[in-house]
Protein backbone atom coordinates (compact mmCIF):
# COMPACT_ATOMS: atom_id res chain seq x y z
CA UNK A 1 0.00 0.00 0.00
CA UNK A 2 1.37 3.35 -0.60
CA UNK A 3 2.80 5.73 2.31
CA UNK A 4 -0.22 8.13 2.16
CA UNK A 5 -2.52 5.49 2.62
CA UNK A 6 -0.54 3.77 5.66
CA UNK A 7 -0.32 7.73 7.35
CA UNK A 8 -4.20 8.09 6.91
CA UNK A 9 -4.84 4.85 8.77
CA UNK A 10 -2.17 5.75 11.37
CA UNK A 11 -3.96 9.52 11.84
CA UNK A 12 -7.29 8.27 11.65
CA UNK A 13 -6.96 5.85 14.10
CA UNK A 14 -5.33 7.37 16.66
CA UNK A 15 -8.03 10.61 16.37
CA UNK A 16 -10.58 7.76 16.78
CA UNK A 17 -8.77 6.42 19.86
CA UNK A 18 -8.04 10.24 21.27
CA UNK A 19 -11.95 11.41 20.83
CA UNK A 20 -12.93 7.38 22.33
CA UNK A 21 -10.77 8.59 25.39
CA UNK A 22 -12.17 11.88 25.87
CA UNK A 23 -15.44 10.08 25.77
CA UNK A 24 -14.74 7.92 28.17
CA UNK A 25 -14.45 10.80 30.88
CA UNK A 26 -17.71 12.16 29.72
CA UNK A 27 -19.21 9.19 32.43
CA UNK A 28 -17.44 10.99 35.33
CA UNK A 29 -19.12 14.27 34.52
CA UNK A 30 -22.26 12.35 34.55
CA UNK A 31 -22.09 11.60 37.73
CA UNK A 32 -20.60 14.55 39.02
CA UNK A 33 -24.04 16.25 37.62
CA UNK A 34 -26.38 13.32 38.38
CA UNK A 35 -24.72 13.52 42.42
CA UNK A 36 -24.99 17.39 42.16
CA UNK A 37 -28.87 16.91 41.50
CA UNK A 38 -29.49 14.52 43.69
CA UNK A 39 -27.85 16.71 46.85
CA UNK A 40 -29.38 19.95 45.63
CA UNK A 41 -32.83 18.27 45.45
CA UNK A 42 -32.76 16.25 48.05
CA UNK A 43 -30.14 17.61 50.80
CA UNK A 44 -30.70 21.32 50.76
CA UNK A 45 -33.89 21.23 48.39
CA UNK A 46 -32.89 23.46 45.62
CA UNK A 47 -33.67 21.40 42.21
CA UNK A 48 -31.39 22.50 39.73
CA UNK A 49 -33.75 21.88 36.36
CA UNK A 50 -30.42 21.67 33.88
CA UNK A 51 -28.93 18.71 35.48
CA UNK A 52 -31.21 15.72 34.14
CA UNK A 53 -31.19 17.61 30.53
CA UNK A 54 -27.73 17.79 30.59
CA UNK A 55 -26.60 14.55 31.14
CA UNK A 56 -29.18 13.25 28.62
CA UNK A 57 -26.79 15.05 26.02
CA UNK A 58 -23.86 14.52 27.62
CA UNK A 59 -24.87 10.83 27.20
CA UNK A 60 -25.75 11.12 23.57
CA UNK A 61 -22.22 12.74 23.16
CA UNK A 62 -20.85 9.72 24.67
CA UNK A 63 -22.18 7.50 22.42
CA UNK A 64 -21.34 9.33 19.20
CA UNK A 65 -17.64 10.17 20.40
CA UNK A 66 -17.20 6.21 21.13
CA UNK A 67 -18.63 5.22 17.91
CA UNK A 68 -15.26 5.32 15.68
CA UNK A 69 -13.15 3.86 18.46
CA UNK A 70 -15.64 1.05 18.51
CA UNK A 71 -15.36 0.78 14.96
CA UNK A 72 -11.38 0.68 15.11
CA UNK A 73 -10.96 -1.79 18.26
CA UNK A 74 -13.75 -4.33 16.48
CA UNK A 75 -16.10 -4.16 20.11
CA UNK A 76 -19.25 -3.52 18.15
CA UNK A 77 -21.42 -6.35 17.56
CA UNK A 78 -21.03 -9.01 15.08
CA UNK A 79 -23.29 -12.09 13.93
CA UNK A 80 -20.75 -15.17 14.21
CA UNK A 81 -22.93 -17.95 12.36
CA UNK A 82 -20.04 -18.40 10.21
CA UNK A 83 -17.78 -15.51 10.01
CA UNK A 84 -15.18 -17.43 12.59
CA UNK A 85 -15.20 -20.81 9.74
CA UNK A 86 -14.10 -18.50 7.13
CA UNK A 87 -10.32 -18.19 6.10
CA UNK A 88 -8.38 -14.71 6.85
CA UNK A 89 -9.06 -13.87 2.99
CA UNK A 90 -12.96 -14.77 3.31
CA UNK A 91 -13.16 -13.11 6.27
CA UNK A 92 -11.27 -9.54 4.51
CA UNK A 93 -13.92 -10.20 1.74
CA UNK A 94 -17.08 -10.31 3.66
CA UNK A 95 -15.63 -7.22 6.00
CA UNK A 96 -14.87 -5.70 2.81
CA UNK A 97 -18.97 -5.71 1.81
CA UNK A 98 -19.96 -5.14 5.47
CA UNK A 99 -18.23 -2.11 5.50
CA UNK A 100 -19.26 -0.76 2.11
CA UNK A 101 -22.80 -1.08 3.54
CA UNK A 102 -21.33 0.42 6.40
CA UNK A 103 -20.53 3.51 4.67
CA UNK A 104 -23.50 3.85 3.08
CA UNK A 105 -25.71 4.12 6.07
CA UNK A 106 -23.16 6.36 7.64
CA UNK A 107 -23.08 8.83 4.25
CA UNK A 108 -27.21 8.71 5.09
CA UNK A 109 -27.12 9.56 8.25
CA UNK A 110 -24.48 12.28 7.60
CA UNK A 111 -26.77 13.79 5.42
CA UNK A 112 -29.99 14.09 7.77
CA UNK A 113 -27.29 14.90 10.42
CA UNK A 114 -26.23 17.93 8.21
CA UNK A 115 -29.95 19.05 7.27
CA UNK A 116 -30.99 18.53 10.69
CA UNK A 117 -27.74 21.42 12.35
CA UNK A 118 -28.11 23.29 9.31
CA UNK A 119 -31.83 23.48 10.38
CA UNK A 120 -30.90 24.16 13.80
CA UNK A 121 -28.58 27.17 12.93
CA UNK A 122 -31.23 28.71 10.92
CA UNK A 123 -34.07 28.41 13.02
CA UNK A 124 -31.73 28.78 16.63
CA UNK A 125 -33.59 25.54 17.80
CA UNK A 126 -34.11 25.07 21.35
CA UNK A 127 -35.43 22.88 23.46
CA UNK A 128 -38.54 23.05 24.80
CA UNK A 129 -38.25 22.61 28.46
CA UNK A 130 -37.76 24.77 32.02
CA UNK A 131 -33.73 25.22 30.90
CA UNK A 132 -34.32 25.74 27.26
CA UNK A 133 -30.77 24.64 25.72
CA UNK A 134 -29.63 25.43 22.10
CA UNK A 135 -29.51 21.95 20.24
CA UNK A 136 -26.79 23.14 17.74
CA UNK A 137 -23.66 22.20 20.06
CA UNK A 138 -25.26 18.74 20.41
CA UNK A 139 -26.19 18.52 16.80
CA UNK A 140 -22.78 20.08 15.59
CA UNK A 141 -21.10 17.01 17.44
CA UNK A 142 -23.57 14.47 16.18
CA UNK A 143 -22.08 15.73 12.91
CA UNK A 144 -18.88 15.39 13.38
CA UNK A 145 -18.57 12.56 15.11
CA UNK A 146 -20.48 10.43 12.27
CA UNK A 147 -17.60 12.47 9.68
CA UNK A 148 -14.87 10.86 11.96
CA UNK A 149 -16.86 7.38 11.74
CA UNK A 150 -16.91 7.69 7.75
CA UNK A 151 -12.88 8.53 7.64
CA UNK A 152 -12.26 5.14 10.34
CA UNK A 153 -14.12 3.21 8.29
CA UNK A 154 -12.83 4.10 5.25
CA UNK A 155 -9.38 2.96 7.58
CA UNK A 156 -10.82 -0.11 8.10
CA UNK A 157 -11.48 -0.30 4.02
CA UNK A 158 -7.69 -0.02 3.25
CA UNK A 159 -6.80 -2.43 6.11
CA UNK A 160 -9.19 -4.93 4.84
CA UNK A 161 -8.21 -4.40 1.19
CA UNK A 162 -4.45 -4.49 2.92
CA UNK A 163 -5.39 -8.02 3.72
CA UNK A 164 -6.68 -9.22 0.92
CA UNK A 165 -3.29 -8.09 -1.21
CA UNK A 166 -1.67 -9.64 1.17
CA UNK A 167 -0.11 -6.76 3.46
CA UNK A 168 -0.46 -5.59 6.33
CA UNK A 169 -1.20 -2.00 7.59
CA UNK A 170 -1.39 -0.98 10.94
Amino acid sequence: MPEAIRTYVRVVDRLSDWVGIVAMYLIFLMIAVLLLDAVTRNVIDIPLHWCIEFTQFTLAAYYFMGGAMTLKNEDHVRMDLFYERLSPRGKARLDAVTILCLIFYLCVLLWGSVSSLSYAIETGERRFSMWNPSMIPIKALMTACIVLMILQSLSILAKTLGVLKGEEIA
